[in-house]
């Protein structure tokens, strides 16, 4: 089989490309193992690119910022299988305020409106910690403002079950398969912008049935599929911050110490399939430029 992975920061993204390139390495090193022949778009359009290669895949997995994932994800299923979340779900994800009104509705708990002194900033569709800051002042043009929670910074990488019949997109029944809980290191600089650094993963905090609980619910809410990565913060309860419908950089370390091949666990999904659990061998601590150390 032929499958596509199509990561759009190597070559158009400078600031983002060091992540990129570390989770497509992981990724195609993963599905070279399985047997697959992998493929890459050439530089020049990306669109355009997934539009040629697409149709001569089996599948294929779209890598690329929350604000431009669903375009490139539609093209993308025009033409082949998608082994990741769907664009509709995609769209709905990068809008954070729209994301965090539906999580609300459901009584799953995300900061709440900033009081008086410091606040988070965010930008309405941004991706990871780009352009997110910690300020006293009022959010700008496509931005928000939150509550800032002082607290400990988790995500739950999760791969959601899904099946294509002949005309339409239908769940399995299957439980999500929670892959890991991951540690995020999160950097604060002196004018109070916010850098992810990378994290440790798996851990084991003592909320990790409610951490756990908590992701589930909220990719559920929102009818992602695929891989999917939910940011938390840990305080007085569990608090939601950022739910990301792709490939996280978590990913990294997650693959680093887990007996299963991620690329037979996202082929098996997108069909409805796969194990209830995985395994893992010890922990590793990962960065952003997919450095991993064992411990």
């Amino acid at each position: 089989m032929k499958v596509l992975l199509a990561e759009y920061t190597t070559a158009h993204d400078p600031v983002l490309a060091h992540e990129g390139r570390a989770m497509l390495g992981v990724l195609r090193e993963s599905f070279e193992r399985c047997g697959y022949d992998v493929v890459h778009p050439d530089e020049g359009d990306f669109a355009d690119e997934i539009e040629r290669l697409a149709p001569v895949c089996d599948a294929g997995l779209v890598i690329a910022p929350d604000h431009l994932l669903s375009r490139f994800t539609m093209i993308l299923e025009q033409h082949t299988h998608n082994l990741g979340c769907g664009f509709m779900s995609v769209a709905l994800c990068a809008n954070k305020v729209q994301t965090r009104k539906i999580l609300l509705q459901h009584g799953i708990p995300v900061p709440g409106e900033p009081g008086p002194g410091k606040r988070v900033i965010k930008p309405v569709r941004g991706c990871g910690a780009q352009g997110v800051r910690l300020s006293d002042g009022v959010a700008g043009s496509d931005e928000f403002a939150e509550r800032y929670i002082d607290g400990e910074h988790f995500s739950v990488s999760i791969i959601l079950h899904r099946v294509i019949g002949d005309a339409c997109l239908y769940f399995s029944g299957a439980p999500p398969l929670v892959l890991a809980v991951n540690r995020q290191q999160i950097g604060i600089d002196p004018d109070g912008s916010f850098h992810y650094l990378g994290g440790e993963t798996p851990v084991h905090p003592p909320q990790e049935a409610e951490i756990i609980s908590t992701a589930k619910k909220a990719v559920e809410v929102l009818g992602c599929q695929g891989y999917c990565g939910v940011d938390m913060v840990v305080a007085d309860k569990v608090y939601v911050v950022d739910v990301n419908p792709r490939i996280t950089t978590s990913l990294v370390g997650i693959a680093a110490c887990m007996d299963e091949e991620i690329a037979d666990l996202l082929v098996a999904a997108s069909k409805g399939a796969g194990p209830a659990e995985v395994h893992f061998s010890g922990r590793a601590r990962f960065d952003t430029n997919g450095t991993v150390t064992r411990v």
